[in-house]
This record gives structure tokens, C-alpha cells and sequence, in this order.
């Protein structure tokens, strides 16, 4: 397999069974061997994208000082921005080359999350009028794309189409824009991102249109994962691998540097992570256990699996 395989959501859209169950299998089986896919269909209009990127690079073309007051103590970094070389992946001691910034959950007025500790509010940008209403927009339609993804998913795990449904309504999800700025001097161990499996049950990537990422096979070999313009790139986290039993596959992956030649040049990917509520029991579901495939990971909830992992990233101190 050269690159990853490729899915249309309209399929599973269509009103067609024979068309919807074509899509749950095709993501299934990749998500059983893979586990990433590029995927066609969803509902991200080409405009709204094109906004998002133009606020997204006016953003980062901030003085440092100006983007630096949008740095939020004492969150995790959880919204707002995160300044370059803050986080690191899990094992590593060098921090990734990159910085971003976190869009989180709209919540209703009237929502039982409100003043939760693990929500935060949205950080405003004042000096982009149009920053804050373009990053809620696509939010909204990477998780509307995120929901029945994950609907699918259900279907083929044997559970009810809507089983995931009350779990991520109110989730914690994350929209962040990155930017891994020109490279300047030679890498001290660094890449842009090294290698890591996602926390969350599914993430949405848009911007896997050049070389860079690339994910790992069972092989051990790293394959290009190069999406068309009109795809996103989506991958399942850790927390949906140890939900299924590691019936799908978190895959490691990276984003590597560029050549030489190319590291005058920036580079802005824009991943969607997908969170359920925090009380969301993350335990192994029955029907993924068998004799041949026991039982691989202890009790937990996403919210304390979240919180361990981002003390393993650095972004919180214990």
C-alpha cells in the first residue's frame, strides 16, 4: 500500500443501504489495517476553507508579542494559543517545531458543562474581527463530518448507529490550526511533529495536501499520506483504539521536515480532534473481546486518560 485508502461520505449519505454499508465497511477495514483514510464528501465548503487559511496565516503573521497575550497560563494550553516549541510527543525531549492555537466546544447557555474544569472559554483575537466567527464555522462542520464517521464506525462495531452520538454532542473537541515556521538553522533532534498516536477517538486533518505527513505501517515502514484538495485526512485516536480493543488501529505518525531546499518555506495543517465528555468510560467493549483477542487495557474515563496524556506532553505540569 502506497498511500491511504480513500472513502466517500456521500455514500454513507446517499439514503442507498447498499451504499451506506459500502462506506462502513471500506472505513472499517482501513481502520482495522491502517487506520487512517482520506475522505471525500464531508461538509466543508471550499470557501469556508479558504477563509479559515487566511485567517489562520494573518493570525500567525503577528508580532510574537501580539499572538504571546493570547497565551493562556494555567489551561494546558487547552485554548488559545500555544507559543513554538511548547509541546513535545509523548517520549520525546525535544520540543516539536511548531506553534498553534486551540478553537474548543461551543456550549449551549443552558448546557450541564458550563464551568466545568475541563472547558474553558474560546480566546478571542482582537485584532481579526473575522478569526473567531471563521474558526467556529469550520468547528461546526468538522464535527458535523466527525459525527457520522463515527456513526458508521458504530454500525460496524456490531453497536447502534447512534451510540457515539451523546458522548461527542458535547465533547471536548479541538479545532487547532498549525503553523511550522521556515527552518532557520539546523534541527537539534526536532521535526515538525514526531512521531505519535492521537489521544482522541478520531481526528479530521485538513491541509495533507504536500509531502510531510506520514504515518507507519505494520511493517514499520512510513508511508506518505497525501490527501487530494477536496479530502481530509482522517485517522483514529488512542482512546477509540482502546475503546475497540485496538480493533482499530491508533496509528503512530509524524510530520517530517522538509528538504533542505525547502525550509524557507512555512507550512499550516488544520487537525480536528475529536473528544467525547469527559465521563465517557473508555473500557474495552465486549463484543471486541475474544479468546484470540483478550482484554489489552485497564478501566478509565476519557477525561483521566486526557489528563495523563497531556502531562506526558508537557502542557501540564503535575
Amino acid at each position: 500500500m502506497q498511500n491511504i485508502p480513500s472513502v466517500n461520505l456521500e455514500d454513507f449519505l446517499s439514503g442507498n443501504e447498499e451504499s451506506k454499508q459500502k462506506f462502513v465497511n471500506e472505513i472499517g477495514k482501513a481502520y482495522e489495517e491502517i487506520g487512517f483514510v482520506a475522505l471525500k464528501g464531508h461538509f466543508l465548503e471550499d470557501k469556508l476553507v479558504e477563509n479559515l487559511y487566511t485567517e489562520i496565516k494573518n493570525f500567525f503573521n503577528l508580532p510574537a508579542d501580539a499572538k504571546q497575550q493570547y497565551e493562556i497560563p494555567g489551561i494546558g494550553g487547552q485554548r488559545g494559543y500555544v507559543s513554538f516549541g511548547k509541546e513535545k510527543a509523548k517520549g520525546h525531549t525535544e520540543g516539536d517545531l511548531k506553534e498553534f492555537w486551540h478553537f474548543g466546544q461551543y456550549l449551549a447557555d443552558d448546557s450541564v458543562y458550563n464551568g466545568h474544569p475541563h472547558y474553558h472559554d474560546n480566546v478571542v483575537v482582537n485584532e481579526l474581527p473575522d478569526f473567531n466567527a471563521t474558526g467556529r464555522q469550520a468547528y461546526k462542520m468538522l464535527e458535523k463530518t466527525g459525527i457520522y464517521v463515527l456513526r458508521a464506525l458504530a454500525i460496524y462495531l456490531n453497536l447502534d448507529e447512534f451510540y457515539f452520538d451523546k458522548y461527542v454532542g458535547e465533547g471536548n473537541s479541538i479545532l487547532r490550526p498549525i503553523h511550522y515556521p521556515p527552518i532557520t538553522q539546523e534541527p537539534k533532534d526536532a521535526v515538525r511533529a514526531a512521531a505519535h498516536g492521537d489521544i482522541n477517538l478520531i481526528t479530521l486533518l485538513m491541509g495533507a495536501q504536500g509531502r510531510g505527513l506520514q504515518v507507519q505501517n505494520h511493517n514499520g515502514d512510513w508511508i506518505d499520506a497525501i490527501a487530494e484538495p477536496d479530502e481530509l485526512v482522517i485517522n483514529v485516536g488512542d482512546m477509540l483504539s482502546r475503546h475497540t480493543n485496538n480493533k482499530l488501529k491508533s496509528t503512530i505518525h509524524r510530520v517530517v521536515n522538509p528538504p533542505r531546499e525547502s525550509w524557507s518555506t512555512s507550512r499550516y495543517s488544520i487537525p480536528f480532534f475529536m473528544h467525547p465528555v469527559a465521563e465517557m468510560k473508555l473500557d474495552c467493549l465486549e463484543n471486541c473481546i475474544t479468546e484470540e483477542e483478550p482484554k489489552l487495557y485497564d478501566d478509565i474515563t476519557a477525561g483521566n486518560f486526557l489528563y495523563e496524556r497531556l502531562v506526558e506532553l508537557g502542557l501540564i505540569k503535575k
